[in-house]
């Protein structure tokens, strides 16, 4: 059964591993069946942490995830002197220069950005729904960087694709008052927006300086067998981006 999306060799640099995970081949049953690893969406605790521990063994993770409570902000963490497993941090980023340590970001419809510097010094992971995005997450995870943006590689993962993803005229007008050029939303034949979160990151990440982005291939809301999607089932699990450095022993 295949339990991941992704692998490193299909964009990130040396020394630096990454993982999606699909909804199929976990413990949790009903709405969050199977492979649920999100702990605040009303699936049985006991039964997610089983998931996140079959997760662990899976990958061989060298330490446990570092699980952020994302609250569709900005704020990004750092874990570089993490010397243990931090708990309730509040964030929708973070970023570490600290081998071992594994950045995670839960989705199920926005979209997760994971990012590697070329020589592989420091990653990043971002939790860029549209509230997040017009906001300036990825700005942020980008500046907590501290690499210049031209040798940060990218990596979109799925998320709910523009055909599924209607918004309101307010939302398209907060991405035009934050400098946005309008590309990223079209009018339906029911005179309503729909949203394009790849085109809109792109585009941020372009502005930002970085030639180096790949992935958006997804849509979480079209493939129901891969996929959990919040939009298309409301009450469902969560799946999570993956990123860490080799340890070198």
């Amino acid at each position: 059964m295949t339990h991941f999306l992704v692998d490193s060799n299909l964009w990130a640099p040396k020394g630096i591993n990454t993982a999606f995970s699909l909804r199929s081949g976990g413990s949790s049953a009903g709405p969050y069946s199977s492979f649920n690893v999100g702990m605040q969406v009303g699936d049985e605790l006991a039964v997610v942490a089983k998931n996140r521990a079959q997760l662990e063994a899976l990958l061989s993770l060298p330490h446990a995830p570092q699980w952020l409570h994302q609250v569709h902000g900005t704020r990004v963490h750092d874990f570089s002197k993490c010397t243990s497993l931090e708990s309730n941090i509040i964030a929708d980023a973070a970023v570490t220069r600290r081998a071992g340590v594994v950045l995670t970001i839960q989705v199920a419809d926005c979209l997760p950005v994971l990012f590697a510097a070329e020589d592989g010094s420091v990653i990043g992971a971002a939790h860029a729904g549209w509230r997040g995005l017009v906001a300036g997450v990825l700005e942020n995870t980008v500046a907590a960087m501290q690499c210049a943006p031209q040798f940060i590689h990218a990596w979109l993962g799925p998320c709910i694709g523009p055909t599924y993803f209607e918004v309101g005229s307010e939302v398209r007008a907060a991405f035009l008052e934050a400098g946005d050029d309008g590309a990223g939303f079209c009018l339906n034949a029911q005179g309503r927006w729909h949203c394009n979160l790849l085109t809109l990151a792109r585009d941020r990440l372009q502005k930002l300086g970085l030639k180096h982005v790949s992935g958006g291939h997804w849509c979480t809301a079209t493939d129901h067998e891969k996929f959990f999607s919040h939009r298309r089932d409301q009450c469902t699990g969560r799946m999570v981006a993956l990123i860490w450095q080799d340890v070198i022993i």
